[in-house]
């Protein structure tokens, strides 16, 4: 038994992963916003939509014990945004943390309102877990063939979204009709560098398991997952992200540790110099690109790096006023998506500027902000699961959907800590991809999936 062993062979594929492979090319192209008013909601919405029914009519049997988890937090995270836009009479709503201000906002008699103070925003906010829903119930009617295929589709659409951002790098104005991204900044289809620089992390982790993980493929393959994660490291470099950096590295680090056994059992067809050479080589690229970049004044991740000890982050100032409305509001919430009005309602004078400051960059704060009590105990829920679903398989044997549940657990750990900084899981495209590698880490923590993979794969 080989923890990279053959893969099954796929005859052919079934509707419902030509689905899938659909809904996330869309929301490569239209989802990298995070926005209710651009144009590429409506459209990742609607796609969304027509591929979870086409599923439900003609797609593959349902298998729903296999993602019971991922789906139970989805179910319970729809029905939070749902109870949050219930009209409560005006004697109970009155009485909330934090809502007895809009009392004056019409005179009396009080009319029945939702616990949120932006029901719009709230029913915007559970209209976007359609997305992901729909990802989790579409995979789970692919076959075991299909499911690993998948992982190949997803680094080839990182690969495409690089590709735009190298163009974008190299001076050229594009810039999506689908994303409110702003000009010359380097961030591909997404509308936040950030965001963009996460989805390329995302692929260091991907790249060296798929270079890896199939002891029959051609050699070729891992010098070019190799040469995909300098890549993605220096697109990092050049998108200006400051967390981008911190979560590039760390996803090259998880990548390159997933597949160090398969790295090692190919050195024997290189020469002893070949191991050196080639990390003075990655080093020396990296090296000379900061060089080059800073020459030529690209690298904006090393300036806003160095900046950010003269000019104090709008981050920081804002973070009392963030902590101050969580206590506001708590334990209720304020409604999912309300972070904009309760931020205005509450700014200080001194963090008045020409923008606004929209999210929190902080999804755990913002969530609680949002959600109150019930949401941060669903997030730790969550977090728990994650905690012990990894612990399971990363002590399995790594053999056919173990090694894919270690990779969803590598991506999600690369979510949690860009979403400390930002908000990345608001965008659709990085929404569908955290619902898959959460598909992805239930498959392979499933003991009896462990089980089967190593039977097929002796």
């Amino acid at each position: 038994m080989s923890a990279h062993s053959r893969a099954p062979r796929l005859t052919r594929p079934s509707l419902s992963f030509f689905l899938l492979v659909g809904l996330f090319c869309v929301l490569t192209l239209a989802g990298g916003a995070s926005r209710a008013d651009v144009l590429g909601q409506p459209i990742v919405r609607g796609v969304a939509a027509a591929v979870l029914v086409t599923a439900i009519l003609f797609g593959t049997k349902f298998e729903g014990r296999t993602i019971r988890a991922s789906l139970g937090l989805i179910v319970v995270s729809v029905s939070l945004g749902v109870l949050q836009l219930v009209p409560l009479p005006p004697s109970l709503w009155s009485e909330l943390p934090g809502h007895a201000a809009f009392q004056r906002a019409i005179a009396d008699p009080q009319p029945w309102r939702p616990l949120s103070i932006e029901p719009g925003a709230t029913l915007n906010a559970v209209m976007s877990l359609l997305v992901p829903t729909t990802v989790i119930l579409v995979a789970a009617m692919l076959r075991r063939a299909e499911r690993e295929l998948v992982l190949t589709v997803i680094l080839i659409l990182i690969c495409v979204t690089a590709l735009v951002g190298i163009i974008q790098f190299s001076g050229s104005s594009f810039n999506s009709p689908f994303v409110n991204d702003s000009t010359g900044e380097v961030s591909s289809f997404f509308a936040n560098r950030n965001h963009f620089a996460l989805f390329l992390a995302l692929g260091c982790v991907l790249a060296p398991v798929w270079g890896t993980r199939n002891s029959a493929a051609p050699t070729w393959r891992v010098p070019l997952a190799i040469g995909l994660v300098i890549l993605f490291l220096l697109l990092i470099l050049a998108s200006g992200s400051r967390a981008g950096v911190a979560v590039g590295l760390l996803g090259a680090t998880l990548g390159f540790w997933m597949a160090r056994d398969a790295l090692h059992q190919q050195k024997w067809r290189l020469p002893r110099w070949a191991e050196p050479v080639a990390a003075a080589t990655i080093i020396a690229v990296i090296a000379g690109f900061v060089v080059a970049s800073s020459m030529s004044g690209r690298t904006q991740s090393i300036d806003r790096l160095v900046a950010i000890h003269n000019v104090e982050d709008m981050r920081s100032r804002g973070l009392p006023t963030v902590l101050g409305a969580i206590q506001a509001y708590f334990p209720v919430g304020s409604g999912f998506g309300s972070f904009d009005t309760v931020f205005r309602m509450r700014e200080p004078f001194e963090l008045l500027k020409p923008t606004y400051f929209n999210h929190a960059h902080n999804d755990f704060l913002e969530v609680a902000i949002g959600g109150g009590l019930p949401a941060v105990i669903l997030l730790v829920v969550a977090l728990c699961w994650w905690v012990s679903a990894s612990v399971r398989v990363w002590r399995m044997p790594p053999v056919g959907e173990v090694m894919q549940g270690r990779v969803g657990s590598a991506m999600l750990l690369l979510v949690f800590v860009a979403s400390a900084f930002d908000y990345p899981a608001r965008t659709p495209i990085v929404m569908a991809v955290t619902a898959l590698a959460a598909v992805w880490l239930e498959w392979g923590a499933t003991p009896q999936t462990a089980l089967r993979s190593s039977r097929v794969n002796l």
